[in-house]
């Protein structure tokens, strides 16, 4: 005896796979306006930061889970931040290990790496900070928390090139926190100008 296919059953059916391609367009639609956003906000970050690399910026950025729901500058500029919180926290522990797996370290680059340590440890809470000045839109205050913690990366880098011919383990640490730090201020510097819009 052949079945077929009761009309009760093909019209939910045609509607769950109807919504289920509205749905991917829909998202698709939403990652291309927000990657637009995340392009000119980097691009203006680029040209008004020279140390700050564009592909660096745009590449973060869309790395981040929230940044495809971003629809304005102020979402991004949050992102950011904790983008840096997530940098600074994952290089401190970094810092750690290197401590605790290299017994037979020079005394320098162990004192250094103590600095370093204790630098990217003040650095979190001031992460922290950042971000809930931002959120309540204490944006002097955000752009000092940021600043504070860009400083601190410097610091850490140039504690290595005080004895000559070392060479520092946290370089791409230290640029990457010290880029974070550049989109973060510059996005804050855009909304104190210009608002949320871009």
């Amino acid at each position: 005896m052949r079945q077929t296919l009761s009309s009760s059953f093909v019209i939910p059916l045609f509607l769950c796979i109807f919504f289920f391609f509205v749905s991917i367009s829909t998202s698709h639609g939403l990652t291309a306006t927000n990657d637009s956003l995340i392009r000119k906000t980097c691009k203006k970050c680029a040209q008004s930061d020279p140390n700050l690399s564009y592909n660096f910026c745009v590449t973060s950025l869309q790395a981040a889970p929230h940044s495809h729901y971003a629809n304005d500058l102020r979402q991004l500029g949050k992102i950011s931040i904790t983008l840096l919180g997530r940098n600074v926290t994952n290089t401190r522990s970094h810092i750690k290990e290197l401590l605790k797996n290299q017994k037979k370290m020079d005394p320098f680059v162990r004192s250094c790496l103590h600095d370093c340590f204790d630098l990217y440890s003040d650095a979190i809470p001031t992460t922290k900070q950042a971000l809930q000045d931002y959120k309540a839109k204490y944006y002097d205050d955000a752009n000092i928390d940021v600043s504070s913690v860009m400083d601190a990366t410097t610091t850490c880098e140039d504690g290595f090139k005080e004895k000559e011919g070392l060479v520092s383990p946290l370089t791409k640490r230290n640029n990457d926190a010290f880029m974070l730090s550049a989109i973060s201020l510059s996005i804050i510097n855009m909304i104190r100008l210009n608002g949320d819009s871009i």
